[in-house]
C-alpha cells in the first residue's frame, strides 16, 4: 500500500537530483529521533531512541533504488526472569520506491521525495525478538519462590509431578527395554517356525 508522505517527516529524503537519471548514486548518514515507540512486545525500540541509518540511493530506470542499513537499540525485559535488557537492532533493506507513472508498486516517489519511515519501521519491528532473554542460557524464575535462579545457583525448582502420571511410576526405563527385547524374540521366534 503506498502512503502519502509529508516533506517534514525526518524520513523524507529528498531524491530530486537522481530522478530519471539512471546510474547516479548518493549516499547519506541519517540520525532520527523516534517520535513515537516501535514494537508492542517485551522488547521494543522507545520514544526518544535514535536511529543511525545508512542510506544509499540510486537511480533506475523504473525509480530510486534505496538501500538503508539501520541500528538501533531496543529496551524491555527478559522473557525468562523479566529483568531489564537492552538489545541491538541491525537491519539490513533493500527496496525500489517506483516513479509514480510506472506499474503498481508498494512504495513510491513522491514530489522527488522518498519516504523511508514505513519501510524501516516494518524491518525494525520485525526484527525485535519475541522472545527475548538476558542471555541465552537464562534459568528465569523459581516457580515457588519468584527468585532469579541465576542470583541463587543453589536452589532448584522442585520437580512436580503430575498425579495423573502417578501409574506409569513403577515402569522404568530398564522394563520398557527387557518388554522389547522379549516382543522381538517372540516375532524372531514366529518368523523361523514358519
Amino acid at each position: 500500500m503506498t502512503r502519502k508522505r509529508t516533506n517534514n517527516s525526518p524520513f523524507s529524503v529528498n531524491v530530486r537530483d537522481l530522478v530519471n537519471r539512471p546510474g547516479e548514486m548518493r549516499e547519506h548518514d541519517l540520525e532520527v529521533v523516534l517520535a513515537e515507540r516501535w514494537g508492542e512486545g517485551l522488547v521494543a525500540v522507545q520514544e526518544g531512541t535514535t536511529l543511525s541509518e545508512q542510506v544509499r540511493l540510486e537511480s533506475v530506470h523504473e525509480g530510486i533504488l534505496v538501500t538503508v542499513d539501520v541500528d538501533a537499540l531496543a529496551t524491555g525485559e527478559c522473557g525468562r526472569c523479566l529483568r531489564d535488557i537492552e538489545l541491538p537492532v541491525e537491519v539490513e533493506i533493500q527496496e525500489l520506491f517506483a516513479y509514480p507513472d510506472s506499474e503498481a508498486s508498494d512504495f513510491e516517489v513522491h514530489d522527488d521525495h522518498v519516504d523511508l519511515e514505513p519501510l524501516v519501521r516494518d524491518a525494525v519491528v520485525l526484527a525485535l525478538p519475541f522472545q527475548p532473554v538476558c542471555q541465552p542460557d537464562c534459568p528465569g524464575l523459581d516457580p515457588e519462590t519468584g527468585e532469579r535462579l541465576a542470583e541463587r545457583p543453589e536452589r532448584h525448582p522442585h520437580d512436580v509431578a503430575d498425579p495423573r502420571w502417578s501409574a506409569l511410576a513403577g515402569l522404568s526405563s530398564d522394563s520398557v527395554l527387557d518388554t522389547d527385547a522379549s516382543s522381538a524374540q517372540r516375532a524372531a521366534a514366529d518368523t523361523e517356525e514358519r
